[in-house]
């Protein structure tokens, strides 16, 4: 669960012929803020760790509201620690649930280091196998003070020599309405994202005039060796229909 640009979209869930547009703007697993980059940036660098943290119970709560409870119920929960993600409850299905945070977003995000972010994500098993890892190492990178040339220079380090193949069939969840995905969106809408290998959107018909399928930018430019689609969905997690309108 990268991610920011101003959006003026209905969640309606957004007519068909505007998701192209959308794509471009939005990030998740993190959504972009309509704001120029540069000196104008409103976070800069990273802020102090305990304005990432969140208490134990809550991040629980959190993590599990991104799937539907009959998913989520039974999932892992990890929650982030000051070194990085620890398993908080152990789970029977295979499916990971986390909260992530603003350093899952594309590294030239103006929202990177926005510490207010909080993504709701649960992966299931064979995202769990081979996405979230990416997910653990980037924090680690991140926890460890590194800079983000540093970052993307550890993430080269971990693929080459450990990363796990990306197995087929890997997706997740993101239908929190309690999210916060970026100052512009809020919790945008709920939605399911597809991992594969890199590939041309296109592929996916993904952007298209029509389609429900956007390419998201979470890691375009990045590292990792990964396209991410997106699928807006009409329910929150909790079965309450989606708010038509967006902001």
């Amino acid at each position: 669960m990268s991610t920011t640009s101003k959006l003026a979209m209905k969640r309606k869930i957004v007519p068909m012929n505007a998701l192209g547009t959308l794509a471009l703007a939005i990030v998740l697993c993190v959504a972009t803020q309509s704001q120029a980059q540069g000196s104008n940036t409103p976070y800069p660098s990273m802020a102090p760790i305990d304005q990432y943290l969140m208490d134990r119970n809550a991040e629980i709560a959190l993590a599990r509201s991104a799937a539907p409870e009959s998913i989520s119920r039974d999932a892992e929960v990890s929650v982030l620690g000051r070194r990085g993600y620890e398993t908080a409850v152990k789970g029977k299905n295979g499916f990971v649930c986390v909260v992530e945070r603003s350093w899952m977003s594309p590294f030239d995000d103006p929202q990177f280091w926005n510490p207010k972010l909080r993504g709701p994500i649960c992966f299931n098993p064979p995202a769990a196998r081979s996405i979230l890892p990416l997910t653990f190492k980037r924090t680690e990178l991140v926890l460890a003070g590194l800079s983000k040339a540093q970052i993307i220079d550890g993430i080269k380090a971990f693929d080459k020599k450990e990363l796990p193949s990306l197995e087929p069939g890997g997706m997740c969840y993101m239908m929190s309405s309690q999210g916060y995905l970026g100052d512009s969106v809020g919790h945008w809408v709920p939605h399911l994202m597809f991992y594969v290998p890199q590939t041309d959107g296109v592929v996916w018909g993904a952007d298209l005039p029509g389609s429900p399928v956007m390419l998201s930018p979470q890691f375009q430019g990045a590292p990792e060796p990964v396209t991410v689609f997106m699928i807006p969905v009409l329910k929150w997690s909790d079965g309450t229909p989606a708010p038509t309108d967006a902001h």
